[in-house]
């Protein structure tokens, strides 16, 4: 879908987290799988900002679509979402996005390991299978700073102590401002994973939180055995840069503006652009919310998107900037 997005309710999640519920301003139901993303864009001061958030809401709730947002400090949308946005007021947005989601990997037993925000994705795949009564045994693992900063988790210990196949547990790195943390204290180790999942190699694994969290949970599973097929995560990280000479460079034409810009093999169209000046539409940056889609008119590239194109677009020669490496000169709609 794109379109127009109703704020229906923001709701307090933790000291510095927000839950904001929309539904469609054209009545219809909202569907998606749980764990996708939309492109929002929000205008703010004037000027038009995207920015990618994941659905908490499963999709067996069809009539709201929620997002949890976290105040980050400096961050100019989450900062306006916190201060600004209240029932009543419209938003656009375009999606769902992203193929981050247990749909796609049926299994008998999951792991979910989130840190941080990371935790949003996972919620949805949580709810979902909690209202769906499913039989999926599912052990959820959240990583926080303190106990105050855990987001759901009076939810989450009500859906653990009333679904027989789901159990919640969670670390954190410190005391909480008016509790002592009784659980695993410090950061997630391979040691608290085999403690808490002992059967962790007979499950499907999906991963989500900042870089550093995602990079050791990585380390984790492999030393661990768990093959890398059943590992799935959800990357904010750049795509790895291509093995193209990068000495050599591609001449790309802007064909509506009538610009030509020098590109580099091995750097993306949309940094060459910023290079010489020229501001495009983008968002993520990691090819998955779809905002820098542009139709290659001439050329080839070598292309590393992470979901944010479905299979029509790039039928119909749909490229992403901000993934997009040259292999040869390109004209491109822009």
């Amino acid at each position: 879908m794109t379109g127009v997005l109703v704020c229906k309710q923001v709701r307090d999640v933790t000291r510095d987290t927000k839950t904001f519920a929309f539904e469609p301003a054209e009545p219809t139901l909202f569907r998606h799988d749980p764990g996708q993303y939309l492109t929002f864009t929000f205008e703010i001061d004037g000027q038009e900002l995207h920015r990618c958030y994941t659905l908490s809401s499963p999709p067996s709730r069809p009539h709201l679509a929620a997002i949890t947002v976290k105040r980050v400090p400096g961050g100019r949308v989450s900062n306006w979402l916190h201060d600004h946005l209240t029932p009543g007021d419209a938003v656009r947005a375009r999606g769902p996005l992203g193929g981050f989601s247990m749909v796609r990997h049926p299994a008998p037993a999951y792991l979910f390991l989130s840190g941080g925000s990371g935790i949003t994705p996972l919620m949805s795949m949580t709810r979902t299978l909690y209202d769906l009564a499913s039989p999926a045994d599912v052990v959820f693992v959240h990583s926080a700073r303190t106990p105050d900063d855990i987001p759901f988790r009076q939810e989450l210990e009500l859906m653990a102590a009333t679904a027989p196949h789901l159990r919640v547990s969670h670390v954190c790195e410190d005391d909480g401002e008016t509790e002592r943390w009784e659980g695993h204290r410090g950061r997630l180790t391979l040691a608290m994973l085999r403690q808490t999942v002992p059967d962790l190699l007979r499950r499907e694994v999906f991963t989500c939180g900042p870089p550093g969290y995602m990079r050791a949970v990585r380390r984790m599973l492999a030393a661990a055995g768990l093959p890398a097929d059943r590992c799935h995560e959800e990357s904010f990280e750049a795509p790895a840069p291509t093995t193209a000479d990068v000495a050599t460079t591609f001449a790309v034409e802007l064909a509506r503006s009538g610009r030509t810009i020098a590109c580099d093999a091995g750097t993306s169209v949309l940094e060459a652009a910023a290079r010489a000046g020229i501001t495009l539409p983008s968002s993520c940056g990691q090819g998955l919310c779809g905002t820098c889609a542009t139709t290659l008119e001439k050329g080839s590239v070598d292309m590393r998107q992470n979901g944010g194109l479905r299979p029509g677009d790039v039928a119909r020669n749909q490229i992403l900037l901000c993934c997009s490496t040259p292999l040869e000169d390109l004209v491109i709609d822009v």
